[in-house]
């Protein structure tokens, strides 16, 4: 058992200098645990000293009040191994070689992160890690059928024992409208891996995965519906493609699209030949938010009412004009 475990101990230490030798990061807070932050709960005990018990909370500048001392004690960004230390110390000035007990008995400093938006399972996380946004995806069952191409991660409050750095980085974009820092993410980019598009969320982030916007086409096409723009476009063509093309009557040469006005609600229309288009000789429209495509029905030619009434569709026309007139039966 003996040579067991000084095996499995050479075996780590030899893990640890190859991750060392290519750099592979320590997460630091992984390596301390939980650390204190405002609104915290810290129960300390000490060893047959019950006159020096006591319950804490930290507060907005991160201090604890510990019975017979004067000065509060700096606790925010601590862990409790670390915070145990400095007040054993502060102990030892009035007993000798004292014994305490000190653990978080409510942690209230880290509010839970939000996921809603076009999720399966919106819900609230209460991070005791860092999490990493594709996780929280995951969490919450992935996105739905409805989620268009960007996710946007609200900071409500600047994340606790973090760098400066991050904090300031976030402080410089301000969401449109709101006094609420926020960044957008592309889903195609998280999907496919991207570094900088798989954030560490923090406690109090929101994270919002936007909705698709639709676009509608009716008239003569084999079904009219509302389609959903996904991130990277859609045209005109492969709108049309994605419900089943158009119909025989349909007046390709002249399909309208009523576009929304910039910061209007009214619409100008477009017109795009379907048949150029797929010829090639013509240039796909791409589709904008809300766009409407109407297809309308194409007149019918001379010749083909002409051949309609030959084949019979014309008989009701017929029949009723022949029923004003006289008939006679020529032998």
């Amino acid at each position: 058992m003996y040579f067991k475990f000084l095996f499995i101990l050479a075996a780590s230490f030899c893990l640890l200098q190859i991750a060392a030798a290519q750099g592979i990061p320590v997460d630091a807070d992984l390596q301390k645990g939980y650390l204190l932050g405002p609104g915290d709960e810290v129960t300390g005990k000490v060893l047959g000293e019950s006159q020096f018990d006591f319950i804490a909370t930290v507060d907005e500048d991160g201090r604890i009040e510990v019975p017979f001392f004067d000065k509060p004690v700096i606790a925010k960004c601590l862990s409790e191994r670390e915070l145990r230390t400095d007040v054993t110390k502060l102990l030892a000035k009035y007993l000798r070689s004292p014994q305490i007990s000190l653990r978080v008995t409510a942690r209230n400093s880290r509010p839970p992160a939000t996921i809603y938006g076009e999720v399966r399972t919106p819900q609230q996380v209460v991070l005791t890690r860092k999490a990493t946004l594709l996780e929280l995806l995951s969490f919450s069952g992935g996105v739905n059928e409805e989620a268009g191409g960007m996710i946007q991660v609200f900071r409500t409050r600047k994340p606790i024992c973090t760098e400066a750095d991050i904090e300031n980085d976030w402080q410089t974009d301000a969401a449109g409208g709101l006094d609420v820092p926020s960044r957008l993410y592309s889903l195609s980019s998280l999907r496919l891996g991207k570094e900088e598009a798989n954030p560490v969320i923090y406690p109090g982030d929101v994270v919002v995965v936007q909705k698709a916007s639709p676009v509608y086409i009716t008239g003569e096409v084999i079904t009219p519906q509302g389609i959903f723009l996904k991130e990277g476009g859609l045209t005109l063509s492969e709108a049309i493609a994605k419900i089943g093309g158009v119909r025989r009557e349909a007046k390709t040469k002249d399909i309208k699209i009523y576009r929304l006005k910039s910061n209007s609600k009214d619409r100008e229309i477009l017109s795009a030949n379907y048949d150029l288009i797929r010829k090639g000789t013509q240039k796909d429209i791409t589709l904008e938010p809300y766009d409407i495509i109407e297809v309308d029905k194409s007149k019918k030619s001379i010749a083909q009412t002409i051949l309609e009434i030959a084949i019979g569709t014309g008989k009701s026309a017929i029949g009723g004009f022949g029923n004003a007139l006289p008939t006679r039966v020529l032998y």
